[in-house]
């Protein structure tokens, strides 16, 4: 096997996207969102403060709890779905 072959590939901004919006969608602490969605505080921020300004996510109570809105979940269902078509139409061709 090759050694790039070894390499796991990195994530594109829509897959971390979507890893913050499934931990958060029953409710997540920022710690939480963190330590699931495999991030460092840093750019935790940086992504929940951009999810926020989309409408994707909100911070409940001003605390550090998030919760995907109704409109990141709808965004999260249809990146799964086209993630899911994707996937199959990769498969087939292999």
């Amino acid at each position: 096997m090759p050694v790039e072959e070894s390499f796991k590939e990195r994530r594109g901004r829509l897959e971390i996207i979507a890893d913050i919006l499934l931990v958060a969608k029953g409710g997540a602490k920022k710690t939480a969102i963190v330590y699931k969605a495999n991030l460092n505080f840093g750019r935790a921020r940086k992504y929940l403060l951009y999810l926020e300004a989309k409408g994707l996510i909100e911070n409940k109570n001003m605390s550090n709890e998030y919760q995907t809105t109704e409109r990141g979940e709808e965004f999260l269902h249809d990146y799964l779905k086209m993630k899911k078509s994707l996937q199959m139409g990769r498969s087939s061709k292999q």
